[in-house]
């Protein structure tokens, strides 16, 4: 890793809000405290390796950036998302749970990782701390950025904390002087991201944010540490850290009350703790992470658009259709102007172990009863009433199946294309698939502290109070909002249960859905149209994991996962 690193950060320019990027490893800590623009400088471009595409092997890989695989390979081991068809793409890989050492996003994202990690390490190094009050924010938003490289290495990388402390995690870099390279226990890799974060705060505590949502700042800080301490099963420090950022507020005025263009207007939303800024300049077009969720026209030629929301996560919104996370950010791709109604259940693809979609016109009858016809034959959905709303289904060899009736779509590989619009910007014409991913918002924080409630003995009611505070925000009202008398009546067994759905409600796309399941050792359950496996992948498979990059293992020898 020495090797690689080194020799790539002494070649390396990067453009940051239009300067150059000075290698700061040559500069000594007399030049820091003498000249604090020379630290911003520096700190500016490690922002900007977030969504740079580096030159990496001697070649820029057109769409390869740390935020946009950083995405992907989060979300996609997860249920959120219907992959349509099978793609050269290794992305096709990542959703399959069968990634190979070799595949670039995961060896880039690694390399990636550690080149800002690195970068992050000089400017401790060499910034002097209590030299200035700008150096000192240089110095915290350099720690915050070690540390949240860390934290994504280890999510993908490596077991959840509550899993074990001397679990093998991640490779632990706090210095520019890497003699060896060694695989660090899970515990050590997370002691360490929650002092770098502590030092963070302290160093930025009192200081105003230099900038937009682009810059991380005191809250930020705070902000990923709750995260830390939920991972970590530390639920009191949870609260501790949330109260504080708090600091006697309600909950509901950290919240963006216009979460319909939200993400549109992320870097200048009071909500966003951080995101990844991109001006007008770093539109990705197709290459973005907007592209493979969402096209403003035709498929393929705005935005590829191939992957979707999931039949599940359809089902979790539609109990309440007037949800604004639902209405928002989910658009179909071209639907019938008529309102034909189309109906679809998952049968198996021939020779794949994945299903496609069945697809029928779908018509109602006299006494408004669903029904499609085959081959001239009438044939009824069997219908139920499930958490105050009717549900459909089939029956397929015997087997009752699960039937979802929409206005009839544009399909790809019979996958109705129904687009998520997080990553995209619909009402700036000139660049539909511009975002800045947002990495960190009071969203999260709050469901950090409902979910540590509800693990919390007596903390029941406090966690569904946190909860409600979202569903407000999305519209919500009445029975739509929980109590300790009526959770049950909506199909859960525990509170716990219900924060869970609601992170997924809250934080579908963003890169939480597979950790959140499998760090609380849940199942999650993948059988739904799409290309994915057809099966229930436990929180304990060895699959879960990314494959150390074979860059990385030939060079240092380190361990692969199993």
């Amino acid at each position: 890793m020495k090797k690689i690193f080194m020799a790539v950060a002494g070649a390396l320019g990067l453009a940051a809000c239009d300067l150059n990027y000075y290698p700061n490893d040559s500069m000594t800590s007399d030049q820091m405290a003498g000249n604090p623009s020379s630290t911003e400088y520096s700190t500016d471009g490690n922002y900007s390796m977030f969504k740079d595409v580096l030159e990496y092997k001697g070649t820029e890989y057109s769409g390869s950036t740390y935020v946009r695989y950083f995405f992907q390979m989060s979300e996609f081991r997860g249920d959120n998302v219907c992959l349509a068809n099978k793609t050269e793409d290794p992305l096709y890989n990542e959703i399959c749970y069968n990634d190979l050492e070799t595949d670039l996003p995961t060896s880039y994202f690694w390399w990636c990782a550690y080149h800002i990690i690195y970068g992050a390490n000089a400017v401790i190094e060499t910034q002097p701390e209590g030299a200035s009050d700008e150096g000192d924010r240089m110095l915290g938003e350099n720690y915050f950025l070690r540390a949240i490289c860390h934290l994504h290495l280890s999510m993908l990388y490596s077991r959840p904390y509550v899993f074990g402390r001397d679990n093998m995690g991640v490779v632990l870099r706090t210095s520019t002087d890497t003699p060896t390279t060694e695989r660090s226990t899970v515990g050590a890799v997370y002691d360490q991201i929650r002092d770098d974060l502590i030092k963070a705060a302290s160093l930025l505590k009192g200081k105003e944010r230099r900038g937009d949502a682009g810059y991380v700042s005191y809250d930020t800080a705070l902000g990923l540490l709750s995260r830390v301490y939920l991972y970590r099963g530390e639920d009191s420090e949870v609260i501790r850290i949330v109260d504080e950022m708090l600091g006697g507020a309600s909950a509901d005025s950290k919240l963006d009350p216009d979460f319909a263009h939200y993400f549109e207007n992320a870097l200048t939303s009071s909500e966003t703790l951080w995101a990844v800024a991109h001006e007008d300049y770093e539109d990705r077009g197709r290459e973005s992470i907007g592209s493979m969720y969402y096209t403003p026209d035709q498929r393929g030629v705005g935005g590829w658009a191939e992957m979707y929301y999931s039949d599940p996560l359809l089902a979790l919104y539609e109990r309440h259709p007037e949800d604004i996370r639902y209405t928002a950010y989910f658009e179909r791709l071209h639907p019938d102007e008529s309102g034909q109604l189309q109906v679809r259940w998952a049968v198996a693809s021939e020779g794949t172990n994945f299903r496609v979609n069945q697809l029928y016109d779908c018509f109602k009858d006299e006494n408004d009863r669903y029904y499609y016809e085959e081959n001239g034959v009438r044939r009824y959905l069997q219908a139920a009433e499930e958490y105050g709303r009717t549900q459909f289904y089939v029956t397929v060899n015997g087997e009752k199946t699960r039937a979802y009736v929409d206005v009839k779509t544009e399909s790809f590989n019979t996958c109705p294309a129904f687009m998520c619009k997080k990553f995209a910007s619909p009402t700036n014409a000139a660049h539909p698939l511009l975002s800045s991913p947002v990495m960190l918002r009071w969203g999260e924080v709050i469901l950090n502290r409902a979910e540590a409630y509800a693990k919390t003995p007596g903390g029941e009611q406090k966690a569904l109070d946190d909860v409600n505070v979202l569903r407000r925000r999305a519209g919500l009202s009445g029975d739509a909002l929980y109590t300790l008398d009526n959770y049950r009546n909506a199909g859960y067994e525990s509170v716990l249960d219900v924060v869970l759905d609601e992170r997924r409600l809250e934080l579908c796309f963003e890169g939480q859905r597979a950790f959140d399941m499998f760090r609380n050792k849940r199942s999650l359950d993948r059988r739904f149209a799409g290309v994915q496996p057809w099966e229930v992948v436990e929180y304990n498979d060895p699959r879960i994991l990314y494959r150390i990059p074979y860059d990385e293992i030939s060079v240092s020898g380190i361990p692969q996962n199993e």
